[in-house]
């Protein structure tokens, strides 16, 4: 548009900035969507998708030279030879650590949508409810009724596969028919009901994968290959979905290599009058200007971004009046659980490779349980048969045993893996490194956030209960881990610029506005005002498309 001038901007091209997109331009407004990385195109840009492990040159694995690149990648699973240049350059965009905090990001249209696990589970009132009830953090300034009709909403868009099970605190969604479960986890399951009538139960995982084709989308081919993008749109990410429709609008212009450094903010009007834009290739300079900004940066990078603007007015920046801007950071801790064989399924496999698991909704501190901590923890994981490597005997290098060993599977394993709910502190946060700068000459984040008293009272039942768990239903060589307590890991970064009911105590109302400027929305984690333990993404979608309906209704009253 003339003099770089558009309806609205959408900062990010995330899950929550794909859908700020497709809302916005099928609402008729003329939309700039920048994003700081690179352009990922569906299907062309999915180099890696059809290739196995013997198509790579370390089968995939990490190397060393990798590990010595990627510090922080190589804490955990993500490092691979497979998705590399799906992660950040480290080098490029580092991040100072006051307390360890694994970030794990990744720079490029589409964000995380593209490498994300999908699980996708709604909220209920049990969870909007907490922090008031608890008198932690601020409450909620929404509830399960507001937000209900737009998790059906983008449910009936983005597609979650499940399966229909009434649990009180984690409301069904409208379905598409679930993945199976394997033999052996529903003995698991059946065993786990009945020993617990019904207190405990496992269920298939409801995710963001399509069953049956749908939308253009051809449906999962059960290849196990997400995050290498998904060239028969299997999953939700915004290249398979949010990205088409708002393209087929019309209305959307889409500017990759576009680091946002601040939002512009008029002190007289009190509100944003647009951005500016470093171009990552070019360094040069850029403003565009905009009716309503969406900042969908995640988490900590949309911190960054309003710590950075309106200094002259804010300090701390935009949405600091209260003084919560960067705090009450959240992660979900994970690295606790158990494992063991189950017997009795020689003769039995599996079909493909599922994209999905199992879960255990959390039966802590609910329905009369009573703990020494607050809020919980739910289960992830599977019941599979191990691969056909797994007799291999090192007595058998050779011969007919050798070939004999390695053409049976090995035995069926059961696995259960804790994600627990941290709690909002407001010292758990991230500020602007005043030292450190980026390739780009842009100070960096410093994150300053750890576990604590709570947490680490949690993570001794969340090991103790997978094990009497496995235990009570049958599972044989029992093996518990508890490893890095680290927030990080769950890549579920959510606070910074919470939600709340009074502008002295939150950065964002309840229709998720900055308090300081009423046409800016935070729709993705940064929003959040406390975790719960399930997966967040489908809350984000739903707060996302909720937020723009209100925002747009309000710019065409005037009243931002």
């Amino acid at each position: 548009m003339a003099d770089n001038t558009y309806d609205a901007i959408v900062i990010g091209s995330g899950i929550s900035g794909g859908w700020a997109a497709k809302e916005l331009t099928e609402k008729g407004l003329k939309t700039l969507m920048l994003e700081r990385g690179r352009n990922i195109e569906h299907i062309k840009d999915y180099v890696n998708a059809n290739k196995e492990a013997w198509d790579y040159p370390h089968r995939g694995h990490a190397t060393e030279q990798m590990k010595k690149d990627y510090p922080v990648l190589k804490r955990d699973y993500p490092l691979n030879e497979a998705n590399l240049d799906y992660w950040v350059n480290e080098k490029e965009s580092p991040y100072t650590e006051t307390k360890r905090f694994d970030w794990f990001r990744g720079y490029h249209v589409g964000g995380r949508s593209l490498m994300w696990g999908r699980q996708s589970y709604r909220w209920s009132d049990f969870s909007f409810d907490a922090n008031a009830k608890e008198g932690i953090g601020v409450d909620w300034p929404i509830r399960y009724k507001d937000i209900e009709p737009w998790y059906t909403y983008v449910e009936k868009f983005a597609w979650i596969s499940g399966s229909m099970e009434n649990i009180p605190h984690l409301p069904n969604s409208h379905f598409l028919p679930p993945y199976d479960m394997t033999c052996v986890e529903k003995d698991v399951s059946a065993r786990l009901k009945a020993h617990y009538k019904g207190a405990r139960q496992m269920i298939i995982g409801r995710v963001a994968n399509i069953t049956v084709p749908h939308e253009g989308r051809v449906g999962c081919q059960f290849r196990n290959k997400c995050w290498l993008g998904c060239p028969f749109g299997g999953y939700f990410s915004t290249q398979s979905s949010t990205l088409p429709a708002a393209m087929a609008t019309g209305n959307l212009t889409l500017r990759p290599w576009s680091i946002v450094t601040k939002i512009l903010y008029d002190k007289d009007t009190k509100k944003a009058t647009g951005v500016e834009v470093l171009d990552a290739e070019t360094n040069k300079t850029y403003t565009y200007n905009a009716k309503i900004i969406f900042l969908n940066a995640s988490t900590l990078n949309s911190a960054w971004i309003l710590m950075n603007s309106a200094t002259d007015i804010w300090p701390d920046g935009l949405g600091s009046s209260s003084g919560e801007l960067g705090h009450n950071l959240m992660d979900h801790h994970l690295g606790v659980g158990a494992s063991g064989e189950v017997e009795g399924y020689e003769d039995k496999y599996y079909f493909g490779r599922r994209a999905n698991g199992i879960y255990i909704p959390q039966f802590r501190n609910i329905h009369g349980d009573k703990r020494d901590y607050l809020r919980g923890f739910g289960y992830q994981g599977g019941g599979m048969r191990e691969g056909y490597n797994n007799h291999e005997i090192a007595e058998y290098s050779i011969g007919k045993e050798y070939k004999q060993a390695l053409s049976q599977p090995g035995s069926w394993t059961m696995n259960i893996g804790g994600f627990g709910e941290i709690l909002p502190y407001h010292e758990n946060k991230v500020t602007l490194d005043k030292n450190v700068k980026d390739k780009w000459g842009l100070n960096v984040l410093n994150i300053d956030c750890e576990l604590k008293e709570n947490e680490l009272k949690m993570r001794k039942d969340m090991e103790a209960d997978a094990v009497e768990m496995l235990e009570a239903c049958g599972v044989k060589n029992i093996k518990s881990r508890s490893d890095n307590p680290f927030p990080g890991r769950g890549i579920h970064e959510m606070g910074t610029a919470r939600m709340g009911r009074d502008p002295k105590t939150s950065v964002l109302n309840g229709n998720n506005q900055v308090w300081d400027a009423k046409n800016v929305f935070v729709t993705d984690g940064a929003c959040m005002t406390s975790a719960n333990c399930v997966n967040p993404s489908l809350t984000y979608m739903a707060l996302t498309a909720r937020a723009v309906d209100f925002g747009v209704k309000e710019l065409k009253k005037g009243n931002i």
